[in-house]
């Protein structure tokens, strides 16, 4: 936010966490909404199915003051079978994908998580267009796909480039990469 446009706002920091708090579940699912519905088109109502009601929702939060203050990306995980995990609806929104690394972070949350509580297998269904990220970060092509119409890469990830975390609810902080020059005020 600066005196000029305050609509202009670049958090210094985002927490990368599972979703615990009431608005930070509904925040996710109002983003994930307004990616995979209003801004993609892959679903034509509403992007839930019934994974929703057995993962674990993963959020990055933007900060103003220090304080959480705002979902600005999500991704989902789950176990439909003992060690096999999978990571579904990665969502960042338009807004903060130019800081760089919430999709990265989000990601490294959601395998870390999953390696923390015996996972075995980790998957992915990969929209097209982020294959080659997912790549810089230790996965492998499995399988290409179609899904909702859309390129898909089926994706592995090495669980080895990910340490187990225990408790994704305490998660941690991310700091934004790229901070805009200051706007100048004008006096």
């Amino acid at each position: 936010m600066n005196a000029v446009d305050p609509s202009v706002f670049l958090s210094p920091g985002y927490f990368v966490r599972a979703a615990v708090a009431s608005w930070e579940k509904a925040g996710a699912a109002r983003l994930r909404h307004r990616v995979f519905v209003e801004e993609q088109t892959l679903f034509p109502v509403h992007d839930r199915d019934a994974v929703d009601r057995d993962c674990t929702s993963l959020v990055a939060l933007s900060t103003y003051a220090h304080e959480a203050d705002e979902v600005v990306g999500t991704v989902r995980i789950h176990e439909p079978e003992p060690g096999l995990w999978w990571g579904s609806r990665l969502a960042v929104d338009s807004r903060f994908r130019h800081v760089g690394r919430l999709g990265r972070e989000l990601i490294r949350l959601a395998v870390s998580t999953a390696n923390g509580r015996g996972c075995h297998t980790f998957l992915a269904h990969v929209q097209a267009q982020n294959v080659e990220m997912f790549k810089h970060l230790h996965w492998q092509v499995e399988e290409e796909v179609v899904l909702h119409g859309m390129s898909h890469a089926r994706m592995r990830a090495d669980l080895s480039a990910y340490p187990p975390i225990a408790d994704p609810a305490a998660g941690f902080l991310a700091l934004a990469r790229r901070v805009p020059p200051p706007a100048e005020i004008p006096w």
